[in-house]
């Protein structure tokens, strides 16, 4: 099922886009939230798409787009509009697309068809992570190592830095993956974003760890194991 959020404070847009999506597909999830600020009251990264409707009284959408990626940065968000000069600003938050009021079924189903294959592409297993007052989800393919300096903690993802805190033995429990291997004693290290090592450091991701002299043996050992399973 697909989890799906409509922020619209127009009823009469809030019920037609709702209608359409249904027309669509009979597999989704839908709730609706006649403001943005409703939205963003407690919210929780619990939906696959968003739907997010730019002139909006007290908080309009790019601001909340704006509030939303300091809590999601995956999710993904189409803005709805009928001022279409507006959207293309939704690079500034990461926005999928755009679709243009009144939504016609046509427009709308070449939009999710987008959506849906984007969805199956980056399909993996996330892990949620409390950074300040807020829990972010996070892939867990995207995160190239974790570092910990004594109890603070740091995600190192494709997109950037989440800082968190706890024990490095806390994050392992956490991930449950065999692809997070440490390197020493301050980095949990995704194999999979492993390019090099050489003189005694790992390039992961393009940052260069050192590879402290107890862990070597089985760290190395570790990434021939994944190689080799990589290509059977």
């Amino acid at each position: 099922m697909i989890r799906i959020a409509i922020v619209e404070d127009e009823e009469r847009e809030r019920r037609r886009l709702m209608e359409a999506l249904k027309r669509y597909s009979d597999q989704m999830t839908i709730r609706a939230f006649p403001s943005a600020v409703d939205f963003l009251t407690g919210y929780t990264p619990d939906y696959d798409l968003i739907f997010m409707d730019i002139d909006m009284p007290y908080l309009d959408g790019l601001s909340a787009a704006k509030k939303l990626r300091e809590l999601d940065r995956e999710v993904c968000l189409i803005f709805v509009t009928n001022m279409a000069r507006y959207a293309i600003r939704g690079y500034e938050v990461a926005a999928f697309d755009f679709i243009v009021k009144p939504v016609a079924d046509a427009s709308l189903a070449l939009k999710l068809d987008r959506v849906m294959s984007h969805l199956a592409a980056r399909q993996q297993r996330a892990v949620m992570v409390r950074s300040g007052e807020s829990r972010l989800k996070i892939n867990v393919n995207d995160i190239l190592y974790v570092e910990i300096e004594r109890h603070a903690i740091t995600y190192h993802t494709s997109s950037g830095d989440i800082p968190s805190y706890g024990t490095l033995k806390s994050v392992e429990e956490l991930l449950d993956d065999p692809l997070f291997v440490r390197c020493n004693n301050c980095y949990l290290v995704n194999l999979q974003h492993v390019t090099a090592i050489e003189d005694g450091f790992v390039n992961a991701g393009g940052h260069r760890l050192l590879i402290s002299a107890p862990r070597k043996a089985a760290f190395e050992k570790a990434l021939v194991n994944y190689l080799c399973g990589e290509r059977m």
